[in-house]
This record gives C-alpha cells, sequence and structure tokens, in this order.
C-alpha cells in the first residue's frame, strides 16, 4: 500500500509540475545613463554579455568607407495602417505585412521602425539630430536595418502622422488610426553605408546588417523637439569600436 500511495504522490507530483503556468522572466532593466547605462549593459545579465564583450557592435562612426558599386538595395514598401507604442526606451511603430527589401538577393519583411535622438550612428565623428531604424527580417531570422540620419531643415510631411502620435509615457501598442508609407520615409538618393554590427540596444545580439542611408533626411527644429522631448537625456547608445569589420559605400544609385 505505501508503495502504491508513493506512486500516486509522484504521479500527481508529476502533473501539477507539467501543468502549472509558467512563469515568464521579467527582462533586466536597463537604461542609457547611470548604472544601467551602455558601460554597463554587458554586467546586467548573462544574456547581455555580448554587450560589453562582442567584436561587431553597433552603432560606429562611419569614417573612410570603402567605395563600391554594390547591388542596389530594392525597396518594395506599401502605406501601412499602424500600431504604436512607448516602450520606455523609444517609441516603435508596427508596421502591417508585406513591404520588404531584396538586399543581396534575400527578402527582408518590415517589422517596426523606431528611433533615437541624437542619431546613434555619426559620420566622421558627426552625430546627427534623430536616427530613424526600420528593422527588417527574413525567413531564416536575420534582420537588416535601414537607418536614416535626421538633419535639421525644412518640415517633412511624410513624417508628421508619426510624430502627431507619439505616447508620451510608456504604453502598449495602440491602433493610430493613421497610414504612414515608409517609402516616403526614405531619402532621394538611397545609397547606402554597409557594414555587419548588431542591435543597439540589449542584448546586443550581432549578425545584423545593417544599411545607413548616405544622405540625410530633413525634418524641422519643431519635430525634432516633439522626438527629443519624450527622452530628454537622450536614447542613443554611444558608437563602438570598428575593429577589423569592412565598412563600404555603395558608390552608384
Amino acid at each position: 500500500m505505501r508503495y502504491l500511495y508513493s506512486i500516486f504522490v509522484v504521479f500527481i507530483t508529476i502533473t501539477f509540475t507539467a501543468c502549472a503556468p509558467r512563469q515568464e522572466t521579467t527582462p533586466p532593466h536597463w537604461t542609457y545613463e547611470g548604472e544601467e547605462g551602455p558601460d554597463h549593459w554587458g554586467d546586467l545579465d548573462p544574456s547581455y554579455a555580448v554587450c560589453g564583450t562582442g567584436v561587431s557592435q553597433s552603432p560606429i562612426d562611419v569614417a573612410s568607407p570603402a567605395e563600391q558599386d554594390l547591388a542596389n538595395v530594392n525597396f518594395y514598401y506599401q502605406p501601412s495602417e499602424v500600431n504604436i507604442l512607448n516602450n520606455g526606451h523609444t517609441v516603435q511603430v508596427n508596421y502591417d505585412a508585406g513591404s520588404y527589401i531584396q538586399l543581396d538577393g534575400v527578402r527582408y519583411d518590415i517589422v517596426q521602425f523606431h528611433y533615437h535622438t541624437p542619431s546613434e550612428h555619426a559620420v566622421d565623428g558627426k552625430l546627427f539630430a534623430a536616427e530613424l531604424h526600420i528593422v527588417h527580417k527574413n525567413a531564416d531570422g536575420g534582420l537588416a536595418v535601414v537607418g536614416i540620419l535626421l538633419d535639421e531643415g525644412a518640415a517633412n510631411e511624410a513624417y508628421q502622422p508619426f510624430i502627431e502620435n507619439l505616447p508620451e509615457e510608456k504604453s502598449d501598442a495602440t491602433d493610430a488610426g493613421v497610414t504612414i508609407n515608409a517609402a516616403d520615409l526614405l531619402p532621394a538618393v538611397q545609397t547606402t553605408f554597409r557594414y555587419s554590427g548588431s542591435l543597439t540596444t540589449p542584448p546586443c545580439t550581432e549578425g545584423v546588417s545593417w544599411l545607413v542611408m548616405t544622405t540625410p533626411v530633413e525634418i524641422s527644429f519643431e519635430q525634432i523637439e516633439a522626438l527629443a522631448s519624450l527622452f530628454e537625456e537622450g536614447n542613443n547608445r554611444p558608437v563602438q569600436p570598428l575593429n577589423d569589420r569592412p565598412l563600404t559605400e555603395d558608390s552608384t544609385p
């Protein structure tokens, strides 16, 4: 009888364990300053270790790229109704399926776009007022990010539907009731600086194909202020060493 009771207890324990809801772990908190800032990201959690140890990190200072006649990046962007959220680090716009780029014969679909103020990438040591990142993913999970440097100039109507709907506080994704065409966010000249880098936020995963547009896009002082006001201390990671990575510039449109 005692043997049968033991088997029963083991069975109940295993069943309860299997059926119990799994506890989701909260990612470690990080910021852009202080003890949880970029200099310490790699120490905050083992899953963030590459932020400190990686040798192919982003962003970088784009300086002295090798000019080459590279195959063009083909943009196949369509208008999208968008959901917008503030994740506490940036404002992110989730994009409808169906828009993509083709890079070296591989399709990368738009997932979302977001921004940083000031810019994360520098060009010859110069940071810009802001930078937009359009994040794409291919069928194998590989990432390609189009970086658009934003400079002060004339007001830009294409950016206004996004800027007018910036959530001021951390929020879940909400239907903004607007349609945005990512094609309108691009500069007229669509040549790029290219290199292999990483996510610019924890966990700083490497192997990301970076395509930084060579021509900045103008937005107005008021538009820049609207972007910057949400993250007054800035939300840009400092530039990282290039190390021995190839850095190229597409020399022809």
